[in-house]
């Protein structure tokens, strides 16, 4: 299945409860009358709750936030971490930016379509994973990386995210960060001063 596919639009939305009292907290955040500013955060909750944010939960938000329905769609096409149709349970975003791309993300790349068997905007038949292609994910030091739904992996190579796709494919946990064992961004070839104790 493409993303560009017309996806079946749910008849209706609300927040659970317990996502309901997530969304007015996050309202809450702002002096009255300013509630608007809380629509990223609402839009966030909406898809952490149905998988997307289908057009039924634009409007509820709208709602919610007494604002046009047109405002909450603009904001949710222009962030690239809204979906607005379905996406894999493990959805794959690969930098493609020029710190990634001289860092490996080809590679990277290639190694999820072949072991996918899908194309970029493609979800696989079991809805299993998704791929799409994005600008920058901001770990520029740690590139390449991905992410996949909230998690980032860096310093990525072939090997290391077919060993992801297949560990995530059989429904294991896979430690996110950097994938060569570096702490957070220190330097990839180990330390260059500060070598020695006080």
């Amino acid at each position: 299945m493409t993303a560009s596919q017309s996806s079946p639009q749910p008849a209706s939305f609300a927040f659970t409860p317990e996502n309901r009292a997530k969304a007015e907290a996050a309202m809450a955040k702002y002096p009255k009358g300013r509630q608007a500013s809380a629509v990223i955060a609402l839009l966030y909750i909406a898809q952490s709750q149905a998988g997307w944010v289908p057009q039924a939960a634009i409007e509820h938000v709208a709602e919610m936030l007494s604002m046009p329905a047109i405002r909450v769609y603009e904001v949710a096409t222009f962030y690239t971490m809204f979906h607005l149709s379905p996406v894999g349970r493990h959805h794959i975003q690969l930098c493609r930016t020029t710190p990634c791309w001289l860092r490996g993300s080809d590679a990277v790349r290639d190694a999820c379509l072949a072991k996918l068997g899908i194309g970029i905007g493609e979800t696989t038949a079991d809805g299993k994973f998704s791929l799409v292609e994005v600008e920058c994910l901001g770990a520029c030091v740690n590139a390449p990386v991905v992410q996949v739904n909230d998690d980032m992996y860096e310093d990525l190579d072939a090997a290391k995210m077919g060993e992801i796709v297949d560990r995530l494919g059989r429904g294991e946990t896979v430690p996110h960060g950097s994938q060569s064992g570096r702490q957070f961004a220190a330097p990839a070839s180990g330390l260059t001063t500060l070598k020695e104790t006080a």
